[in-house]
Formats: C-alpha cells, sequence, structure tokens
C-alpha cells in the first residue's frame, strides 16, 4: 500500500454510498387503467368503459406484465434480450402510445417524482449534463398543488412530474439561479443525476452560457421563444389538445355541485328604456347584412352527395381572407423617434395593429376539383399551395373535429386558423396572446358569414390539435401553430 494512504480512505462512507445509489425509473399502469386478458392470451387496456385491444401475450409475458400494476423498472425489459422480454418491451410501448402509464423514479423504496406524459409519444429520456455544464430552471417551469399534490410542470414540457418528496421543490428553487451540474451534484440537497437528466430532457432545465445568468431569457430556446411571454405559451397549451393531459371539452364537471347558468343575466335596476321601436318593423326592410346576420347557422351535417365546390371555396377565401393590397412604413415609437420598416397588408376582417399574423390551412374531404389533401392558403397571391402530410396525419385531424362537433361524419373542408406568433408578440406585450384571440373571432365570424353569403354551411369548432399540426407542418408549436378551426361544407337538405 503507498505510503499516507490507508485502506479507510479508499472506501466510501455509508452516506456516501447511499447518496451515489442510483435511483430507479419503472413504467406503471396509471391508477384508472386495468389490464384485462382472455383465454386465448389476448390482452387489452380498459378504463371509463372503454376497452383497447393490445395483442396477444405468452404466458410467461402475460405473467411478468402483472407488474406493470405497481411498477416495473425499464431496465429489466429490452427489445434485444429474451422473447418474454421483447413481449413485454412491445407492450409498454403499445400503452405508452396510448397515454396509459405514468413513471415513478424511486430510490431505495420511496418515490421521488412519478411523471405524467402529457403528449401521446412521450418516452422518458434521461439526458445527462456535464459537470462543467451551467444550468437553470426554465421561466415556464411552475410548482402547483392539484388536489393534494405538488407537480412542477411547463408547456415546454412533455411531461408533468408529480413531487412525492419535500425536498425536491426546495432544489428545484435554488436552480432558479443558475449552477454549475458538478458544483450542483456536490450539495447535500443534490435531488439527483437521474432525476436532473429527466428534467433536462423535458426542458424543466436549460443550459445557459455562465456569463448570462443576468440575461437568461436570450438564452432558453431560440428567438422565437424569446417572444413568448409566461401566461401566453401556457394559456396557448394548456386550453387545447396535444400538450397537456387534462380532461377537455363538454364533460359539465360541476353538474352537481352548481346550477347551471341562466342563458341571460338578471335586468340592472332602472328604468329600462325602449329600443324596439327603432328596428327594422319587417324582415323586408331590413338591410341585406342584416339579413345576413339573421341567416347565420351552425352546420354539422354536410352533403357528401353535393361536395363544395373548388369556385366556391375560392370565392369564400377572396371575401374572407384575401390579401387586398400590401404596404411598408417605418414603425413610429410614440416618441417622436422611429424604428425600422414594418410590412403592413389590408384584408377584409381586421386584425390587432394590422399584423394581420393568421394564417389559413385546409384539410380537403370532399371538394369537387380539388384532390383530397392538406394545403396552404397563400392570402397574397390567392393560391392553395398542396402540403404533404401522412395519411393517418390527415384522418386523425378529421375525426377530431368530426368528434368535437358531434357530427355525423366528417365536414368536408377543416380550416385551421394558425397563427404566427412572432408578428404580433413582437410589437405587443402581456397582451399578445389575448389579442390574437380576438383576431381568430373576428376571422370565424368573417367565415361564416362568407359561407352564409354562398349558401354554404360552417362551423367553429371549440378545440384542435397542437402537436398534430407540429406534425404535419414540421413547425415547432412556439412558431405557428393553431388557434382555432372551421369545418366548411354543403349543408345537408333538412329531412335528408
Amino acid at each position: 500500500m503507498p505510503a499516507g494512504r490507508s485502506s479507510r480512505s479508499r472506501r466510501s462512507s455509508p452516506k456516501t454510498a447511499q447518496r451515489r445509489a442510483p435511483a430507479v425509473l419503472s413504467a406503471r399502469l396509471n391508477s384508472r387503467i386495468t389490464l384485462q386478458t382472455t383465454a386465448d392470451g389476448g390482452i387489452a387496456a380498459g378504463f371509463d368503459g372503454y376497452t383497447i385491444p393490445l395483442g396477444k401475450l405468452s404466458a410467461s409475458a402475460a405473467k411478468r406484465a402483472e407488474a406493470l400494476r405497481t411498477g416495473l423498472p425499464l431496465k429489466s425489459f429490452s427489445a434485444k434480450r429474451s422473447a418474454v422480454e421483447k413481449e413485454i418491451h412491445l407492450l409498454v410501448k403499445r400503452l405508452a402510445r396510448q397515454g396509459l402509464l405514468e413513471y415513478p423514479l424511486a430510490k431505495d423504496g420511496a418515490e421521488i417524482v412519478v411523471i405524467e406524459p402529457q403528449t401521446s409519444d412521450y418516452w422518458p429520456e434521461l439526458r445527462q449534463p456535464a459537470n462543467s455544464d451551467t444550468l437553470a430552471l426554465s421561466r415556464f417551469a411552475y410548482l402547483r398543488r392539484r388536489g393534494s399534490d405538488m407537480v412542477l410542470e411547463s408547456p415546454r414540457s412533455s411531461g408533468l412530474f408529480r413531487i412525492c418528496k419535500p425536498e425536491v421543490a426546495g432544489a428545484l428553487a435554488a436552480l432558479a439561479m443558475p449552477q454549475k451540474f458538478g458544483a450542483l451534484r456536490r450539495q447535500e440537497d443534490f435531488p439527483g443525476t437521474e432525476l436532473c437528466a429527466l428534467l433536462f430532457a423535458c426542458d424543466m432545465l436549460f443550459e445557459v452560457d455562465a456569463v448570462a445568468s443576468q440575461a437568461l431569457r436570450a438564452h432558453e430556446g431560440d428567438q422565437n421563444l424569446v417572444l413568448w411571454d409566461f401566461h401566453d405559451l401556457l394559456f396557448h397549451t394548456h386550453s387545447t389538445e396535444g400538450r397537456q393531459a387534462n380532461p377537455i371539452g363538454g364533460r359539465f364537471a360541476y353538474l352537481d355541485t352548481i346550477p347551471p347558468p341562466p342563458a341571460m343575466r338578471p335586468p340592472w335596476p332602472g328604468n329600462a328604456i325602449d329600443l324596439k321601436r327603432f328596428s327594422a318593423a319587417s324582415e323586408e326592410a331590413m338591410t341585406p347584412f342584416a339579413k345576413l346576420l339573421r341567416e347565420r347557422r351552425s352546420t354539422r351535417d354536410f352533403d357528401e352527395r353535393a361536395p363544395i365546390k373548388l369556385a366556391e371555396l375560392a370565392r369564400l377565401l377572396d371575401h374572407a381572407a384575401r390579401v387586398q393590397f400590401k404596404w411598408t412604413s417605418p414603425l413610429d415609437l410614440g416618441d417622436g423617434t422611429f424604428g425600422p420598416d414594418f410590412e403592413y397588408t389590408r384584408r377584409p376582417y381586421p386584425a390587432a395593429g394590422s399584423t394581420y399574423e393568421l394564417e389559413l390551412y385546409l384539410a380537403v374531404g370532399q371538394c369537387d376539383g380539388l384532390a383530397r389533401g392538406f394545403y396552404h392558403y397563400d392570402a397574397e397571391r390567392h393560391a392553395l399551395v398542396p402540403i404533404e402530410v401522412r395519411t393517418d396525419a390527415l384522418e386523425s385531424l378529421f375525426a377530431g373535429a368530426t368528434f368535437a362537433m358531434a357530427a355525423p361524419s366528417a365536414p368536408q373542408i377543416l380550416v385551421t386558423i394558425a397563427a404566427r406568433f412572432d408578428r404580433v408578440a413582437w410589437k405587443y406585450s402581456a397582451i399578445a396572446y389575448s389579442l390574437i384571440m380576438k383576431d381568430v373571432g373576428v376571422l370565424l365570424q368573417t367565415l361564416y358569414l362568407a359561407a352564409t353569403d354562398l349558401d354554404l354551411g360552417g362551423c367553429a369548432i371549440g378545440t384542435h390539435n397542437i402537436d398534430l399540426f407540429a406534425k404535419m407542418t414540421g413547425q415547432e408549436l412556439h412558431i405557428e401553430g393553431p388557434v382555432g378551426l372551421f369545418a366548411l361544407g354543403r349543408a345537408r337538405p333538412v329531412g335528408t
């Protein structure tokens, strides 16, 4: 033994060994999910009265799959090992694609966090930073109480972290100040390498230049992300489908706790001034515009025997969304100075600051003269540009809209209203997303009126899938994404 070195110095203390023991990441069935097997080896996932077939398993694999109820370590099975492990690997992947799993991270039998997927294709990834990397907590990450749980989530993250140990929350708070990962690992309250690797892969943590600790916003993500305020991105991802797993839509969640609100608010006290004597006495005396407003209806049932024609579609887009003219003007900064030149357009509907950030994408199912597919409407050239997309993605888009409308069949055309967010956020602070929502409402009414004027039917749809749109267009959700949806076509005649 070399002089000056004792055998004791070569051994880790029990406390150090305990800290170095790796945490175990497992796959576990969501608490609402049950696995159901049949005598012929078939297996299915059951929840809320629904059943999803998952294929067949051997008897040995079926017995092993029972561990998914309590948690099966991810490292305990692989597609490259035994036949049973290959079966389990395939089963777990199928469950994951359906969003039926959660992923506990545990150490010494005690859970540290449980990851709940927020996207349909989430799979845990451990991306360990280097000791020399400087890390900081994302400005989009936030802790909140959910029932009796504390959860960490972010509109950028594909996973929600249910915090099981209070000390984890304290360690996260310390990361508001950038720290080198190597120094972080030496701290007494270090939450663990595995947890940091999971948080890093989910964009809860991000790497920052050590000299940029006072300018963190500009160093997280790309320049398009810099423009987003926290509340805007949170509302964008959590008020629709694709990037969150909360129940959504008309569920009447408060049916048993709050009575139905009335259609009209109670009248204010005071003497009411009757305006009816100023209104048109008969329908014949109404202006054409007033009649058009009263004729507007939401159409959910479209006539597959009489699809909309390309000429009708062209007129509708011309009336509702075409660029009428375009000009450039120096920005007036309001203090007597001027900024760079800014491009403006004029279109048939108003928009905040004449930014006109909205783009139209058309999923065409049935249109006489136009092939089935996905198109972008170039409002300046008044032209449709085809975009190549997967057939199953197009079918998913139609299926989601049909379900949301509770319609008997898919619409003939589905118009996705997307926003180029930077166009508004570059100018407006704190109110950018709310302005986009106002613009969407104005455009939806314009589409309704244009459709009514052409004897076509339309229906605004309250939800859309931002993750599906990102995959179809190749656009990151924070650069350009869906903010509205409109079904279009020829209404089925009443009584047919």
